[in-house]
């Protein structure tokens, strides 16, 4: 098989509740990840190693204008990666469709795609080796073959039940880890053989979507393949992380900062042997990073664990910061304490603030003083926009973009989704 044949699909459906709010006005592939577009590792981990055509299924008008207007074509796409030839982006055409399987079979149409599929979910990080993956493919004959990781929480996904030779049987959903099958997860990565273009179009296929009014890959198209007796094998790979709540997206924040997969970082350490970044090459960025440096060096800075600072991000004196990720644009105050967490770009976080185990989205504005110093911690989540005053304390606190958090105020374990919320909700 040759790669320059394969097609990878993304399908990207959905509201993604799970990540919210950072998906309440964003498309999920589209979300910040260590400062850039999720989608963008595994596009670029498929694209450096051959693949040329993508093709996006986005559903829903806020999907397709993320990342029509992120990606277009793929022109910015392969200078930034450096990928010769360029790479090549197709979007769904005004269709709707009923499930992720739906929307590849509607684009398999009308894209007249005869050749293999290798179809990815676009909130996943990953590292898979194509050519083994074909190779199995090709050996095992299979229609199609699923990428399998192993998990240690069985009860938050589907494990594959497989026999010796690696044959799926069937997939049993969220199982007791007594009761599970194996200890392998099914990774959302499938490689398709042209013939699952024509089963999909199938009479048989077609009165199934009519009778469920949905057609998605993990819960109709593989147990129909399964159930039907068409070859559907796995293949194991090392690397897989599930980003699909913010507890997820901070575990995987973490993961890549320590170097268990590759953070996409082509700047050099700015500390020896410390897996600490600052990113930049324009004369003001790298000016930015000589600051940081001196203040480090000067003890005015405290640098703990694997950090990724951004572009033009300016931090205050004596703050702290400990294994955490913050983007491009972002202004930290004095004294600002800052740890396993993610702050978005464009981020404003004021003096004596305490964020922890938490993520800020973009131009999050968090009023704070020595007086009435702010906190946010355990796994509280900031929507874009947000404005929060001086003197308040969220813990476990999801907040919707665009509101404002009056001075003083706290919460616990709180969904604020309107002014409403905010006023009721208080403790």
């Amino acid at each position: 098989m040759n790669l320059s044949k394969l097609r990878c699909f993304f399908p990207v459906g959905g509201k993604a509740k799970r990540l919210r709010p950072l998906t309440h006005d964003i498309s999920k592939p589209c979300v910040r990840f260590l400062n850039r577009p999720l989608i963008e590792f595994s596009m670029a981990t498929l694209a450096e190693q051959g693949i040329r055509n993508f093709i996006f299924g986005e559903y829903g008008y806020t999907n397709y204008v993320n990342l029509f207007d992120q990606y277009g074509e793929g022109i910015g796409f392969s200078a930034k990666y450096n990928i010769i030839p360029r790479v090549h982006i197709k979007h769904q055409p005004n269709l709707d469709d009923c499930g992720s399987a739906d929307s590849y079979r509607l684009n398999a149409a009308y894209y007249n795609i005869v050749d293999p599929v290798i179809v990815v979910q676009g909130d996943s990080l990953f590292d898979i080796d194509l050519q083994s993956l074909i190779r199995r493919h090709e050996e095992t004959g299979a229609l199609m073959t699923i990428a399998l990781a192993k998990v240690d929480k069985v009860s938050e996904y589907g494990i594959a039940d497989l026999d010796g030779d690696m044959r799926i049987k069937r997939f049993v959903e969220k199982p007791y880890k007594n009761d599970a099958p194996s200890n392998f997860a099914n990774a959302g990565i499938y490689l398709l053989s042209p013939e699952v273009r024509n089963i999909v179009g199938s009479v048989e296929v077609n009165r199934l979507v009519e009778e469920r009014n949905r057609f998605d890959f993990g819960y109709d198209l593989i147990p129909f393949l399964v159930d039907n007796g068409f070859p559907v094998y796995g293949f194991k790979i090392d690397s897989w992380y599930d980003v699909g709540n913010p507890v997820m997206y901070l575990r995987a924040m973490d993961a890549f900062l320590k170097g268990k997969s590759d953070i996409r970082v082509l700047e050099q350490r700015i500390l020896p042997n410390r897996n600490i970044w600052v990113q930049g090459y324009s004369e003001d960025s790298i000016k930015r990073r000589e600051e940081i440096i001196k203040k480090y060096n000067e003890d005015r800075l405290y640098l703990h664990g694997s950090i990724l600072i951004g572009r033009h991000t300016r931090i205050g004196d004596f703050s702290k910061i400990q294994d955490s990720n913050i983007d491009n644009f972002c202004i930290l105050g004095d004294h600002v304490n800052l740890e396993r967490s993610a702050v978005m770009d464009g981020a404003k976080v004021g003096d004596y603030a305490f964020i922890a185990d938490s993520i800020l989205g973009r131009k999050v504005v968090v009023e704070s003083s020595r007086a009435a110093p702010t906190n946010i911690d355990i796994n509280s989540v900031i929507g874009n926009c947000v404005r929060i005053r001086e003197g308040c304390k969220l813990k476990g606190t999801k907040v919707n973009p665009g509101l404002t958090i009056p001075p003083g105020m706290k919460y616990e374990n709180r969904s604020l989704n309107n002014y409403q919320d905010i006023v009721e909700l208080a403790s």
